[in-house]
């Protein structure tokens, strides 16, 4: 650089000659100096893609987002220059446990971790979730269907009563035909064991299921969406007060649901894939 400034003032024989440099290794660094960098443009795309979500996706995502746009890149060259631009996504933690003791009756581990549904409606999955603010603590409620992850419905309380799991619920069942066959899978927390949860799904000829005692991972999709609300939402940001986390919770569930792509859904978020599937 320092050559290519100074050789129109002063004879190119003399600055190499002083700086020690072979004039086959100067003229190198001019040519490769005048082509663009192949992946200037990718890096672009990359780190648009990546800041319009949040810093929420990974390589993986990022790469069939970039395909959709029509970019060849496979998802080790997408890693790569996201590991040399700096962007990463973050770790998951721990959830609240609902679990106090049998207060109630117990429903058979019907679902079985058969996750996979074949239609919107046959498999729901609930729990709750704790985010601690200060002092403070906000309760998350959702009902999300198996066969997309959709947050069908939820609540948030900053107590975690009854109440929260009654207007779910309620809010789910506007979703839903009664003649429809369904499965509402929940951990064996004592809002699911009471017999007016229970009465309610019944009502509705719901088939209720549960996890077996102090396993995590036969409730393993909600444990999940868990996971990543709190590492792409909670843990990126620093909230003082509730209202906000609140605010930003329904903003989150909204864009999970309509815009957040994901790997095992072809690269579609929840709403789209379930719109493909109604339509075909």
């Amino acid at each position: 650089m320092i050559v290519h400034g100074l050789r129109h003032k002063y004879p190119l024989e003399l600055l190499l000659n002083l700086l020690k440099i072979p004039r086959s290794t100067f003229y190198h660094h001019v040519k490769a100096s005048a082509v663009p960098d192949k992946y200037q443009e990718a890096q672009k795309q990359i780190s648009q893609v990546y800041h319009q979500h949040r810093g929420r996706l990974g390589y993986r995502r990022i790469t069939m987002v970039l395909r959709k746009a029509g970019s060849r890149l496979n998802h080790k060259t997408v890693f790569k220059l996201m590991k040399a631009m700096g962007l990463k996504s973050l770790i998951r933690t721990r959830k609240y446990r609902s679990y106090k003791g049998d207060t109630g009756k117990v429903a058979p581990n019907i679902l079985n971790r058969k996750f996979k549904s074949e239609r919107p409606s046959q498999k729901w999955a609930t729990d709750v979730s704790e985010f601690r603010v200060k002092d403070k603590k906000l309760f998350l409620s959702p009902v999300i269907d198996l066969f997309n992850g959709e947050v069908i419905s939820y609540n948030l309380s900053e107590s975690p009563n009854f109440e929260q799991v009654t207007q779910m619920l309620k809010m789910a069942f506007r979703k839903i035909n009664k003649s429809e066959k369904l499965i509402l899978h929940s951990d064996q927390g004592w809002q699911y064991q009471m017999a007016r949860y229970q009465k309610m799904l019944k009502s509705r000829g719901i088939t209720q299921s549960m996890s077996r005692k102090g396993n995590c991972l036969d409730n393993a999709v909600i444990e999940n969406f868990f996971g990543t609300i709190k590492s792409e939402l909670f843990y990126l940001n620093k909230y003082n007060s509730i209202d906000q986390l609140k605010a930003d919770i329904r903003e989150y569930i909204n864009y999970y649901n309509n815009d957040r792509i994901r790997l095992n859904l072809n690269g579609m978020s929840p709403v789209q894939y379930r719109a493909h599937h109604t339509n075909r």
